[in-house]
């Protein structure tokens, strides 16, 4: 059986595709015909009215929001509510986030926290206005406090962040959709791609000579596919093309343990970089193995001390809740497994259904396999991050998110991961170079213009490896067009 959506403007869909899969996670939306669909949810727009109708089973419900004088936002807000009203009904559930379909929740305590509200009126306004409930609520204006002042003295005009895309992996992860390829099919042209990256890193130093750098974020793929002189090559490079003058964070993902050698961070402890990331995604080896990871856990704790030996004194460690299988005891297990290493940050995800990702694709595989996050799980996870002394710094979501919930970064004092903050929070440009990177430039309106809305454009790198490398002139000139330089 199938759900339906009907409706005669397609502006709003995709946030209201967006609550039926929190409502109704698994069941398939289907646009079009009524036949053999369990629930036909019908929108008809009007001129100063949207009429919703909603049958399920043998009950239906008709209902109207008035939108004379309304703009788009709040005409979709309106909506987003009533559908939230019929589907709570419905079902009997409420929603975490209440209608907050978006990924950057923190966004809107951090522009009212900017804009003077006090945290009261931002908490009466999620609730009100959004349905957010009291936890997350709380949660989101304390994030939006510490972002705040973490990026105190980041200079969003002059400054911009650096995305450097190593789009290699030992190995490519059931749930991951990011641009990754194995390295055995690469690993011949990997000096090639490092070329055509120099490019565009030759092209953003001049064009930005007279810019602040702020943060560089090395990240992929899994960098420490690199070979020590390849890596020593890439940041040597980074090094003497960039002034480090203002540069308040340089991250290396090393990522996967199966990748990690001491002659790999050596190269990287040679230069200024202060931040890895080592991550295990969990510390139950069938689950490892499930998802193709292709390192033990053992690997993961060796490479954790080793880098720790060698200096790293900031290192994040990934974490993502919901894998097949894994229960509320699993996730009580990792946490007791990792307390001991005592990591600086800990970035909790909870797991996204990706298109592109396998385990979209391969679907009738793992269909029956239990998938599930909870508040529960997200708790065990906060009650160990503030054992490890660490604070809930930034958050953000993504569609079809186990649970509903959310992606957290956790960290100790000094230790925030401020590239992290910048991306989500889309208040200084951020230049991406690499196969599958997307530049963001940040406008803020003039002082006095009347907008009250930054502005975001976007340049994006063509995502398949040989084109890229054929093609990276061309991926020069979007940036070109985009900042004008």
């Amino acid at each position: 059986m199938t759900g339906l959506i009907f409706i005669n403007d397609e502006n709003y869909e995709y946030d209201i595709r967006g609550l039926l899969m929190s409502f109704y996670p698994g069941e398939p939306i289907t646009v079009g015909t009524e036949e053999g669909c369990k629930r036909i949810l019908r929108i008809l727009y009007e001129t100063d009215c949207i009429t919703v109708t909603f049958r399920t089973g043998s009950r239906q419900e008709e209902r109207q929001v008035q939108t004379g004088g309304m703009d788009r936002s709040r005409t979709k807000s309106a909506l987003k509510r009533l559908l939230y009203q019929l589907f709570r009904e419905d079902t009997g559930r409420q929603l975490p986030w209440g209608t907050l379909t978006g990924i950057r929740p923190t966004k809107i305590p951090m522009a009212m926290l900017e804009a003077g509200s006090s945290d009261e009126e931002i908490r009466a306004y999620m609730e009100d206005e959004y349905y957010a409930s009291e936890e997350k609520t709380r949660l989101s204006i304390q994030i939006a406090h510490r972002e705040r002042e973490i990026l105190k003295d980041i200079d969003y005009e002059q400054g911009y962040s650096l995305y450097v895309g190593i789009p290699f992996c030992p190995t490519t992860c059931l749930y991951c959709s990011f641009t990754s390829y194995p390295l055995s099919r690469w690993e011949a042209r990997v000096d090639e791609y490092l070329d055509s990256l120099f490019r565009e890193i030759d092209y953003t130093a001049e064009a930005f000579r007279d810019k602040k750098l702020n943060a560089i974020y090395i990240g992929g793929g899994t960098p420490t596919t690199l070979t020590p002189s390849q890596l020593e090559r890439l940041l040597g490079k980074l090094r003497d093309s960039f002034s480090l003058e203002d540069l308040k964070e340089w991250t290396v993902e090393a990522g996967r343990p199966d990748s990690i050698t001491e002659e790999k961070l050596d190269a990287i402890r040679r230069f200024p970089a202060d931040r890895i990331s080592i991550n295990p995604q969990t510390m139950k080896q069938e689950t490892l193995d499930l998802i193709g990871r292709r390192h033990t856990v053992e690997q993961t704790v060796e490479a954790f001390r080793l880098a720790r030996k060698m200096g790293f004194d900031n290192i994040n460690m990934d974490l993502i809740l919901g894998l097949p299988q894994e229960t509320a005891e699993d996730v009580e297990n990792t946490m007791k497994a990792i307390l001991p290493l005592g990591p600086d940050n800990l970035t909790v995800h909870s797991l996204a259904l990706k298109r592109a990702s396998r385990l979209n694709l391969q679907w009738d595989q793992y269909a029956g396999m239990k998938m599930e996050n909870t508040e529960e799980m997200m708790e065990q996870t906060a009650r160990y991050a503030e054992k490890m002394g660490m604070s809930p710094y930034y958050l953000y979501r993504q569609k079809n998110m186990a649970g509903n919930l959310e992606n957290v970064g956790y960290a100790r004092p000094g230790k925030a991961g401020i590239y992290n903050i910048l991306i989500m929070e889309e208040k200084q440009s951020i230049l991406a170079l690499g196969a599958g990177a997307t530049t963001k430039r940040v406008w803020k309106p003039a002082e006095g213009s009347g907008q009250g809305m930054v502005r975001i454009e976007r340049a994006d790198n063509v995502k398949d490896v040989e084109q890229y490398i054929a093609r990276v002139d061309e991926m020069i000139q979007r940036k070109k067009k985009l900042f004008g330089c």
